[in-house]
Parts: C-alpha cells; sequence; structure tokens
C-alpha cells in the first residue's frame, strides 16, 4: 500500500472515528501533496511524498520552538499532536551510532581517494548520504556529524 493510499485510508476511519484534531492534520498533509503535485504537474511517488512530510514535521519543529518562546502553550500541545500524527508516517528513525557509522564509511570512502579532508568535502559528503538517509534520519544531526568528522 502506497503513502497516499495509507493516508486517504486514515482520513476515512478518523471520519468514521470523528476524530477532528486527526482529521484536520491528516487533511493539512493530502492538501499538501495535491499542491506539490499540481505545483510541479507531476503524480507523486512515495520517497517524494515522505519529502513533503518531513518538511512539515520541521514546520512543526519551528513552530514549537517558537510557541514556547511566546509562551503559547496551547499552540504548543496542538502543534505538538500535529507532529506526533506526522512523524508517525515517517520511516523508523536509525540510531546516533548507525548515523556516525554511514558518515564514517562515506568519509573513508572519500579518503580512499587521496585527497587531504577539506572543507569542501562537506558538499560531496551530504550528497552522498542525503539520498541514503533521506527520511530515516535528521539531516541537520547528520551535517552536525560530518562537520565534527572533518574536525571542523
Amino acid at each position: 500500500m502506497s503513502l497516499k493510499d495509507r493516508l486517504n485510508e486514515d482520513i476515512k476511519s478518523a471520519m468514521r472515528a470523528k476524530a477532528t484534531a486527526q482529521l484536520t492534520t491528516l487533511r493539512l498533509i493530502t492538501a499538501a501533496i495535491k499542491q506539490k503535485e499540481v505545483d510541479d504537474r507531476v503524480t507523486l511517488d512515495d520517497a517524494q511524498v515522505l519529502a513533503v512530510i518531513e518538511k512539515m514535521v520541521k514546520q512543526r519543529k519551528d513552530s514549537i520552538a517558537q510557541f514556547q518562546a511566546g509562551g503559547r502553550q496551547d499552540l504548543v500541545d496542538k502543534e505538538s499532536a500535529e507532529l506526533s500524527l506526522l512523524q508517525s508516517y515517517l520511516p523508523e528513525q536509525l540510531s546516533e551510532q548507525a548515523i556516525r557509522a554511514e558518515v564514517a564509511t562515506c568519509l573513508a570512502a572519500l579518503q580512499a581517494s587521496g585527497a587531504p579532508p577539506s572543507a569542501a568535502w562537506m558538499g560531496k559528503m551530504m550528497g552522498q548520504l542525503k539520498p541514503r538517509l533521506a527520511g530515516k534520519a535528521d539531516m541537520a544531526f547528520v551535517s552536525r556529524v560530518i562537520k565534527e568528522a572533518l574536525g571542523g
């Protein structure tokens, strides 16, 4: 079952259960997916749907931080509920050790080329790791691990 089919089934279930908060969030997800499809004039596959959901997760995390700074606990609770539902559609996240192992493997492959490590490797490593870790790891964390590995 594709991710879009799963979302549609979950919308139907939420409608039957009269779960309005969940239904609202699910409709936001499908609206974002449809907007992306209309904008790009394509039908999104599961990887692209995951990218849309990841973007929404990042937005919710940013909103939560802003609302906490503003002392708006009611909005923090609302965004947190949406965040937990969005995260349920993401694949299992890799552990910190697994991410560090991926970075180390990538770094070893680049070092095998004989060139000394440099800041330019950051882009090369992100380019190699992003397709492998997309949806499975927070790319901001991956970026920090790469900087540590490069000694910066």
